[in-house]
């Protein structure tokens, strides 16, 4: 089962990481973080248990275990299955301590709140390398009838005694639609008796891995040109269904090893499970993804690593939470390359470890500007976000020389098995605890 490293183990902990060797060799995908984090929060509406098979291995999953215990439902998580049988009488509160240590704690509420009529809970934790707004979970909320009222520490939201009902709510934000409200509506829709629309909805996979774990549940939800509908109020089965490969980890085995000019074949996962925007940009840059016949992605490289201008969107364009890693890749490339962030107002708390590690990188408002290749040399490095992090692992792994990089706590938070993956490819990495 996933434990939690204690605070102070997500402060001290250090990795030690020799560089400059080529990484190649055969790894599976796990399943992904980000889906599974949603189909958790989902798996509380079922009348019956329901069994998520391929579940991340990394912290956040055990946190949202806890959480979802504290609400009274019964969870277990062994060997990446991880069984949720919910209560008739649910306790209607997100836990606050373990409610501000992930992304998803709205669309968490927004389950409870589904079911119960009613729910507190803290404001949002998980990475912090921008303003994140929940103002259109709020939204959906109340379009279900909900009173919400926000406090100094975190929200409360109360329905008649009806609870929730059948509503109509935009989910769109300056920075296009949003992914965690579009997955909060549906689930209060799932629970009110009517059809539910969604207008702008985000498309992205987990919106729709959601969308089709309720749809096998007996909701019946559907897109069109209006938006997304979901007709809830029933009873909703439950039953086994597989989170689907991470995406954003196969990103980054595939520009870790491009990085240090090796290859990878990846297993649990396919070109068409990988968003156009980031093939393009894989390809740009001088590598070739191909499905093998055994199943699975191999890498190609066509000579050195080459400069491009990529930005990142909505599904299917280029996955925000792939950009850091992107960056990292991109010192060793030939040029200057331009990486625009256009899903936050900014994402470039990975800048500065690389500019340490000898980086020629810049930001310019939400453009980051890459100029390589460039010699990366060991050093001592801090990140304090997932994505980061791993840009600066990536970066290490490229340098001459030995770096220690602090913060890798939040790598666990969404890789489960990310340095034991790099070691088999060929990396020499040390893991110190208690390091200060």
């Amino acid at each position: 089962m996933t434990t939690e490293p204690t605070h102070e183990a997500m402060d001290t902990t250090l990795v030690q990481v020799t560089g400059g060797h080529p990484l190649s060799g055969r790894l599976p995908v796990q399943g992904s973080k980000n889906i599974a984090l949603h189909l958790y929060a989902a798996a509380l509406l079922a009348d019956v248990p329901v069994v998520l098979t391929s579940a991340p291995d990394i912290i956040d999953t055990g946190v949202c275990a806890q959480i979802l215990r504290r609400t009274g439902a019964q969870v277990t998580f062994d060997d990446g299955r991880f069984t949720v049988s919910s209560p008739s009488d649910i306790c209607p509160a997100i836990h606050p301590a373990l409610g501000r240590r992930v992304r998803t704690t709205a669309v968490l509420a927004a389950a409870v709140l589904a079911r119960t009529g009613q729910v507190a809970f803290p404001y949002p934790g998980g990475d912090a390398f921008c303003p994140r707004l929940i103002d259109r979970h709020l939204a959906a909320m109340q379009a279900a009838g909900a009173e919400v009222i926000a406090g100094d520490t975190g929200i409360r939201a109360l329905c008649g005694a009806r609870g929730v009902r059948a509503f109509t709510v935009d989910v769109n934000t300056p920075y296009g639609p949003s992914l965690g409200a579009t997955v909060s509506a549906m689930l209060l829709a799932a629970r009110a008796h009517g059809t539910s629309l969604i207008t702008h909805p985000s498309i992205e996979p987990e919106v729709t891995e959601t969308a089709r774990f309720l749809a096998g549940r007996g909701v019946l939800v559907h897109f069109n040109h209006e938006g997304l509908h979901v007709s809830g109020g029933g009873w909703i089965a439950g039953g086994t269904f597989a989170v689907a490969g991470d995406r954003i980890e196969a990103a980054t085995m595939v520009m870790a090893t491009a990085a240090t000019g090796g290859t990878v074949h990846l297993d649990n996962i396919t070109t068409t499970d990988l968003p156009e925007g980031l093939t393009h940009a894989l390809s740009e840059a001088g590598i070739t993804l191909t499905d093998t016949p055994s199943g699975g992605v191999r890498t190609h490289l066509h000579g050195p690593l080459r400069a491009i201008e990529a930005a990142t969107g909505p599904h299917p364009g280029l996955p925000t939470d792939t950009a850091p890693q992107l960056a990292a890749m991109l010192t060793q490339a030939d040029g200057a390359s331009l990486i625009g962030e256009h899903v936050y107002s900014r994402r470039d708390t990975h800048v500065q470890g690389l500019r340490a590690l000898g980086g020629d990188v810049t930001t310019t408002g939400s453009t980051i500007r890459v100029r390589g290749p460039v010699r990366l040399r060991g050093t001592q490095v801090e990140a304090a976000d997932i994505r980061a992090v791993t840009a600066l692992l990536i970066a290490a792994l490229a340098a001459d020389g030995t770096s220690t990089i602090r913060g890798m706590f939040h790598v666990r938070r969404g890789y489960g098995h990310l340095l034991p993956n790099l070691a088999t490819l060929g990396a020499e990495i040390t893991t110190i605890p208690g390091g200060h």
